[in-house]
């Protein structure tokens, strides 16, 4: 009879339990967004107003033939529209089967981040940001604010509500 041979086993891998999220900066904060939220970056060339639209409407956006709603996330932010006509940039996401383009200041990088190094909102963060935001990560001498995607573009239905 012939002895079997034995096969060794790695240890079971842990999984980190890490996200990707990009970073985008509006008035000079880090704002960072999952991801998988995130359906392309791009940059706005034309923009159409729409009349009689609230505040955070910039205007109506044509993206390779699909009409896309441009949110001012400095206005979601209750900060002040940047009065730049430089380029502008937006990171297009979807929400209840729209398509919405946020446009930001600047578009950064990719980050993992390490999802149990999330902290909750600080104290005294005003509460407009806070029904926004999902936490935060200090990162090495910046704070990224985690935007909550969906609150973000729920803002209609938060009128609806009042």
């Amino acid at each position: 009879m012939k002895a079997m041979d034995t096969i060794a086993f790695d240890a079971p891998k842990t999984f980190s339990r890490e996200t990707e999220f990009i970073t985008v900066t509006v008035a000079g904060q880090l704002l960072g967004m999952p991801i998988g939220r995130v359906h392309d970056v791009f940059v706005v060339n034309e923009m159409t107003k729409v009349p009689l639209a609230q505040m955070e409407i910039a205007g109506l956006l044509n993206l390779r033939g699909r009409v896309v709603t441009a949110v001012s996330l400095r206005s979601r932010l209750s900060l002040q529209d940047n009065s730049k006509t430089g380029r502008r940039m937006a990171v297009g996401l979807e929400y209840q089967g729209e398509a919405y383009g946020l446009l930001v200041d600047e578009v950064g990088e990719v980050l993992k981040l390490n999802s149990d190094e999330m902290q909750p909102n600080p104290v005294h963060m005003d509460r407009r940001w806070v029904s926004l935001s999902q936490g935060v990560h200090q990162l090495q001498g910046q704070l990224m604010i985690v935007l909550d995607v969906d609150a973000v573009l729920a803002f209609g239905s938060e009128r609806e509500a009042a």
